[in-house]
């Protein structure tokens, strides 16, 4: 079929936009593209965000939850649909764009930093050693600017994890303590929260769940005259890896070491600090759980030592998980990541590999080995529509998904 005539005398101009718009909604990403060569109205008209949004909700990493939630108003959808076939192809720019020392503790041995980060707009806050720093992003996805913006102190011993909600930024460390800062401005807040390290935190709707190498977790209050007091323990019996509080502020999961005969993943109400359920049923001894992350209020993922990501919908059976997808090397999966879409982010235990997952295929999608030759493990990633940044042992990463 030959295009249609760009005159302004066509009958094609003479419908209403609406119709225009309802017409083009039938079209796929070929059509659309070849639609907008036709003239500058119509190049305009194919580049509306209402006909992309279809298409971008089953794209990878394209900014729109399962649940049809933008996550990142404000960018074109068409173009991020583009960057999406790049995430999806693998293709994208390599940088290291940080790098700093092992930790020496004795004579001919060393142990190496565990590093932690959040990305918030413009800053990208990541631990190293006592400290969290916050590094502002460079325009058009360069990298980051060399030196903080700001550090936030308050720890004796190393930060384990940390969480940036509302403005906060909440951390646990190896000396046992929590410390809540505000970002803009002086306030800060330090309490003992355990006798062992402070391996996971999360922060949600006034209140702070911590987990620790002591074999307990704690739920904490911040509110007004109550700062720091300790609302529940939580005997878990096994060490604690991560933990995070349901998005509807019911409950929270944990994820522990699985050294004993319970279920490594466990539910427990957010107000009395009571097991609610189990996850799962035939976790191997040893088979801890080092990462989890709600999608929505029902979907869970997790990820550990046994080599498997798996996804949890707390609506069914909890005997058994939905999905699960196996890390081809047989290597432990110390975090994930998800764009509460289509796409999971893993960082793998052995020479820094980071893979991508679509959910609808059983195999890893793309994989890129961030730390060769030397062996580290990727111990935290975080990723926005067209970035990923990847924290291993001794240097930060980027993977930059703009390039073409």
């Amino acid at each position: 079929a030959s295009p249609p005539s760009s005159s302004p005398s066509s009958p094609l101009w003479a419908l209403p936009e609406e119709l225009l718009l309802l017409i083009c909604s039938y079209l796929d990403v070929q059509a659309l593209g070849r639609l907008g060569q036709v003239c500058r109205r119509l190049r305009f008209l194919s580049s509306r965000d209402l006909l992309w949004r279809r298409i971008a909700r089953g794209c990878l990493n394209s900014g729109f939850t399962q649940l049809g939630t933008d996550l990142a108003a404000g960018i074109p959808v068409k173009e991020r649909v583009k960057v999406s076939q790049n995430w999806r192809h693998g293709r994208c720019r390599r940088e290291t764009v940080l790098k700093w020392k092992c930790k020496q503790v004795a004579p001919f041995s060393s142990t190496h930093l565990m590093p932690w980060m959040e990305l918030d707009g413009e800053y990208l806050y990541l631990s190293q050693a006592e400290n969290i720093q916050a590094y502002r992003l460079c325009p058009e996805g360069t990298g980051l600017q060399r030196h903080p913006q700001a550090v936030f102190s308050g720890h004796q011993e190393d930060v384990c994890r940390f969480v940036l909600v509302n403005s906060h930024i909440v951390s646990g460390g190896g000396d046992g303590n929590i410390v809540l800062h505000k970002i803009h401005g002086s306030y800060s807040v330090k309490f003992s929260a355990h006798e062992q390290e402070v391996n996971c935190v999360d922060f949600q709707g006034g209140l702070i769940v911590s987990g620790s190498r002591d074999r307990t977790a704690k739920v904490w209050s911040l509110s007004a005259g109550r700062v720091g007091q300790c609302l529940h323990t939580v005997q878990t019996e096994d060490r604690v890896w991560s933990i995070a509080i349901s998005p509807l502020l019911s409950s929270f999961v944990t994820g522990t070491a699985c050294c004993g005969h319970t279920s490594p993943l466990r539910i427990w109400d957010l107000e009395s600090g009571q097991l609610l359920t189990c996850l799962g049923t035939d976790f191997h001894r040893g088979a801890g759980v080092l990462d989890v992350f709600y999608e929505t209020p029902s979907l869970l993922l997790s990820c550990g030592y046994d080599t498997y990501i798996r996804s949890w919908d707390l609506r069914t059976s909890p005997r058994k998980c939905i999905q699960e997808w196996e890390e081809p090397h047989d290597s432990a999966l110390y975090c994930i990541r998800s764009d509460k879409n289509q796409m999971i982010a893993s960082g793998s235990a052995y020479y820094g590999v980071v893979r991508l997952w679509d959910k609808r295929q059983s195999r890893c999608l793309q994989s890129f080995h961030l730390s060769s030759p030397t062996s580290s493990p990727v111990y935290c990633l975080r990723f926005s529509t067209t970035q990923l940044y990847a924290a291993l042992a001794s240097a930060l990463h980027l993977l930059d998904f703009t390039a073409p």
